[in-house]
């Protein structure tokens, strides 16, 4: 299995990036995704999820400017980002678990990718 995260970058304040998912080994339709991010020294925290009947979960920080999609066709998840801030800095990371998906900010999953960067700058 693997999970290739990318779409990372550096982007202004109040600016937008859709972070990718691609998965292999899997199909996303099959496993609840979720999108986690680390910031430079904090611990890992869960951002969003969606199940596999697309019933999608935020963190109050990021709820009505983050959005997590999935194309089964692509076997990818994504996470539109809108107006970031900058403590939306952080190391983003996809995941996959058999869990249900409202689970995933409590419990581990399974599979994860190797982090795209987002940096948003001021």
């Amino acid at each position: 299995v693997q999970l290739q995260a990318s779409g990372g970058g550096l982007v202004q304040a109040g600016g937008s990036l859709r972070l990718s998912c691609a998965a292999s080994g899997l199909t996303v339709s099959s496993y609840a995704m979720g999108w986690f991010r680390q910031a430079p020294g904090k611990d890992r925290e869960f951002v969003s999820s969606i199940s596999w009947t697309t019933h999608t979960y935020y963190t109050d920080s990021v709820k009505g400017r983050f959005t997590i999609s999935r194309d089964d066709a692509k076997n990818t998840v994504y996470l539109q980002m809108n107006a970031l801030k900058l403590e939306d800095t952080a190391v983003y990371y996809c995941a996959a678990t058999k869990r249900p998906a409202q689970a995933m900010d409590i419990m581990p999953s399974e599979y994860w990718g190797q982090g795209t960067l987002v940096t948003v700058s001021s």
